[in-house]
Protein backbone atom coordinates (compact mmCIF):
# COMPACT_ATOMS: atom_id res chain seq x y z
CA UNK A 1 0.00 0.00 0.00
CA UNK A 2 1.31 3.41 -0.88
CA UNK A 3 0.76 6.76 1.52
CA UNK A 4 -1.81 8.09 -1.10
CA UNK A 5 -4.06 5.01 -0.35
CA UNK A 6 -4.24 5.59 3.40
CA UNK A 7 -4.67 9.58 2.97
CA UNK A 8 -8.04 8.78 0.61
CA UNK A 9 -9.29 6.48 3.57
CA UNK A 10 -8.44 9.51 6.30
CA UNK A 11 -10.34 11.66 4.22
CA UNK A 12 -13.11 9.64 3.32
CA UNK A 13 -13.52 8.80 7.19
CA UNK A 14 -13.32 12.67 7.71
CA UNK A 15 -15.85 13.52 5.07
CA UNK A 16 -18.49 10.55 6.74
CA UNK A 17 -17.81 12.14 10.13
CA UNK A 18 -18.86 15.44 8.62
CA UNK A 19 -21.81 14.45 6.83
CA UNK A 20 -23.26 11.88 9.54
CA UNK A 21 -22.51 14.94 12.02
CA UNK A 22 -24.04 17.45 10.02
CA UNK A 23 -27.24 14.93 9.50
CA UNK A 24 -27.40 14.79 13.27
CA UNK A 25 -27.76 18.53 13.98
CA UNK A 26 -30.16 19.10 11.05
CA UNK A 27 -32.65 16.23 12.55
CA UNK A 28 -32.34 18.17 16.08
CA UNK A 29 -32.77 21.48 14.85
CA UNK A 30 -35.73 19.63 12.84
CA UNK A 31 -37.65 17.24 15.85
CA UNK A 32 -36.54 20.35 17.78
CA UNK A 33 -39.37 22.38 15.86
CA UNK A 34 -42.00 20.39 16.39
CA UNK A 35 -41.57 19.27 19.93
CA UNK A 36 -41.04 22.94 20.27
CA UNK A 37 -44.45 23.34 18.00
CA UNK A 38 -46.46 20.73 19.71
CA UNK A 39 -45.39 22.21 23.11
CA UNK A 40 -46.91 25.59 21.90
CA UNK A 41 -49.98 23.84 20.62
CA UNK A 42 -50.69 21.99 24.16
CA UNK A 43 -49.78 25.43 25.91
CA UNK A 44 -52.29 26.96 23.44
CA UNK A 45 -55.27 24.02 24.12
CA UNK A 46 -54.47 24.56 27.91
CA UNK A 47 -54.83 28.20 27.67
CA UNK A 48 -58.13 27.81 26.00
CA UNK A 49 -59.60 25.29 28.06
CA UNK A 50 -58.42 26.95 31.38
CA UNK A 51 -60.23 30.43 29.55
CA UNK A 52 -63.37 28.29 29.02
CA UNK A 53 -63.28 26.65 32.51
CA UNK A 54 -63.67 30.43 33.96
CA UNK A 55 -66.03 31.36 31.70
CA UNK A 56 -68.28 28.29 33.10
CA UNK A 57 -67.76 29.07 36.20
CA UNK A 58 -68.68 32.53 35.80
CA UNK A 59 -72.07 31.75 33.96
CA UNK A 60 -72.90 29.35 37.24
CA UNK A 61 -71.98 32.08 39.72
CA UNK A 62 -74.17 34.10 37.26
CA UNK A 63 -76.74 31.66 37.24
CA UNK A 64 -76.66 31.09 41.04
CA UNK A 65 -76.81 34.57 41.60
CA UNK A 66 -79.83 35.45 39.53
CA UNK A 67 -81.69 32.27 41.62
CA UNK A 68 -81.05 34.16 44.88
CA UNK A 69 -78.65 31.26 46.00
CA UNK A 70 -76.15 32.94 48.29
CA UNK A 71 -72.49 31.88 48.32
CA UNK A 72 -71.44 28.04 47.14
CA UNK A 73 -72.05 24.90 49.73
CA UNK A 74 -70.10 24.00 52.26
CA UNK A 75 -67.37 21.72 51.33
CA UNK A 76 -68.35 17.78 52.21
CA UNK A 77 -67.03 16.77 55.73
CA UNK A 78 -63.96 14.19 55.49
CA UNK A 79 -63.92 13.04 58.87
CA UNK A 80 -67.29 11.41 58.83
CA UNK A 81 -67.79 12.28 62.25
CA UNK A 82 -70.18 15.31 61.73
CA UNK A 83 -73.66 14.15 61.50
CA UNK A 84 -75.35 15.04 58.08
CA UNK A 85 -78.36 17.23 58.36
CA UNK A 86 -81.14 15.91 55.68
CA UNK A 87 -82.48 18.87 53.67
CA UNK A 88 -85.88 20.66 54.77
CA UNK A 89 -88.65 19.50 52.60
CA UNK A 90 -90.93 22.58 53.40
Amino acid sequence: MDGHDSEDTKQSTADMTAFVQNLLQQMVVFFGFYVFLGLGIVTSIVDDMGGRINELEQSINDLRAEMGVEGTPPPASKSGDEPKTPASST
